[in-house]
């Protein structure tokens, strides 16, 4: 048997106990035809990119599988035939990651590096230039000289 990762995105107007309803409905799709589901992971009622089939919003699971291919291709099916499920899609993967998805791993914010210039070293003063040496006068002839008019 084959190992695969499936993540399916169901409609937003559903409850979470609905969710889970046919999270189990497609386990016991591939228990029937010979395989077995690990790991299951709601990730819950997310946003999407862009709206498919008018929904703005929707509700990803992730299920990891030891199945057959016949029991994948059986569990597609019927996803195609739902109305419920907007999105699925089904990988081949080597081996089953061990722990937490990436998307259910909490983001540490003290992880990252900070963006108040701390990684890109001192910062500059223009304001106390002076002028520049090696820049003689302004093309055309005119040099800049404040204004008498003006103190």
């Amino acid at each position: 048997m084959a190992l695969y990762e499936h993540v399916f995105l169901a409609r937003q107007d559903m409850s979470a106990q609905q969710v889970d309803a046919l999270v189990e409905q497609y386990k016991g799709v591939i228990e029937a035809n010979g395989g077995k589901v690990g790991r299951i992971e709601n990730w819950g009622l997310k946003s999407l990119t862009y709206r498919i089939k008018k929904n703005r919003k929707a509700h990803y699971a992730l299920m990891d599988i030891d199945a057959p291919a016949a029991a994948i291709h059986e569990m597609e099916r019927q996803m195609r035939i739902n109305e419920d499920v907007l999105r699925y899609m089904t990988i081949a993967v080597e081996a089953h990651e061990e722990g937490p998805s990436a998307m259910m791993q909490k983001r540490d914010r003290d992880d990252r590096p900070r963006r108040d210039g701390d990684d890109r070293g001192p910062r500059r003063d223009f304001g106390d230039r002076g002028p520049r040496p090696d820049r003689g006068p302004r093309e055309g002839g005119f040099e800049r000289r404040p204004r008498e008019d003006r103190a």
